[in-house]
This record gives structure tokens, sequence and C-alpha cells, in this order.
């Protein structure tokens, strides 16, 4: 059985955020055929969207065993992981960029190109989001974003940096 590696980003700014996204990922690292390989950082970030608290941030490489016959198939069942884990969490979609008690977001898997209806691989909005980029270079900066063909070191550097503070340099307001 083969494996794919996948990067996902968690993010939470409702509750005990950091509570949040680390139980999320101790519970995809407890699913068979799922292993949590690194995990970046943990991150305070400014919301995009309305008004709300800030957020928690932080990305985290795993390995998914390829149970189906092609990598898109194995890619969307796994996308539906992370949305009941997300409703496992409390989370409720109501408002596009609203506040949220988990948001997990998976951004590469393998070197997937994917377009669908309701997933699409790499994130679509992963290259403009330094809250993203920030914990993703710090765990997988070499990796190659198979649609702009740079890794996401060269990714990062073409961002505005300066609203993503460490957890342990900043003070959360929820």
């Amino acid at each position: 059985m083969n494996s794919a590696q996948v990067a996902i980003a968690l993010g939470s700014n409702l509750g005990d955020s950091l509570a949040t996204v680390k139980m999320a990922l101790e519970l995809l690292d407890n699913r068979p055929g799922i292993a949590v390989k690194s995990c970046s950082s943990w991150y305070q970030t400014a919301p995009v969207g309305p008004p709300q608290p800030n957020y928690i941030n932080g990305c985290a490489i795993l390995t998914v065993e390829n149970t189906q016959e092609t990598p898109a198939q194995t890619a969307e069942m796994f996308m539906q992981i992370l949305l009941n884990v997300e409703a496992q969490f409390g989370r409720v979609r109501r408002e596009r960029w609203g506040p949220r008690t988990l948001d997990l977001d998976l951004l590469l898997f393998d070197d997937l190109i994917l377009q669908t209806p309701t997933l699409e691989i790499p994130h679509p909005r992963m290259r403009e989001r330094a809250f993203v980029l920030v914990p993703l270079a710090e765990i997988a900066p070499h990796w190659i974003d198979p649609v702009s063909g740079k890794d996401i070191s060269q990714l990062v550097e073409s961002l505005d940096c300066s609203g993503v503070y460490t957890l342990s340099h900043s003070i959360i307001d929820n």
C-alpha cells in the first residue's frame, strides 16, 4: 500500500483555540492510515474577513495511506475526514471567513493538482496567505508547489508576514 505526503493548515479563533488545534492533530494522528510526521510552531495571526478574534494557526505534514485507485480519490476521502474532524469540534459554516472553532485546510497532497467542484489542490489561496506559508515554511521549506514551481520558502519571501507572530511572543485575545 502506498502513502501520500500531505500538508494541512490548522486554525481556530473561538474557544480554547490552542487546545482545539492540538486535539484535532492528535485525533488525526490516532486515525488508522494517517500519521502526523511534523507540526509547525503555533502562531497568532490577525483574522481575514469580518471583525473577530485573532487566530491560532499552524501547519502539519502527515502521511495518508492511498487506499483508493487514484490519488484524487484518496485526496477527496482525506478532505472528508478533515471536514468530519471540524464538525466534531463544533464547526458550523455560517459566514465566509467568519470566526470558527476549527478550520482544517488541505494544502498539498504529494504533487497532485486537482480541481473539482468541492476540492482544489493545491489550496487555491495558499500562496497569498502568510498565516499559512510561514508555518508551512518552518516544516516544509523545500516542498515544491506544483502550480507555481516554486518551493514554499520562495513563496513566503514574496508575502508581507508582519501580522504573523509565534505564539510564545504574543498575547491571545479571545
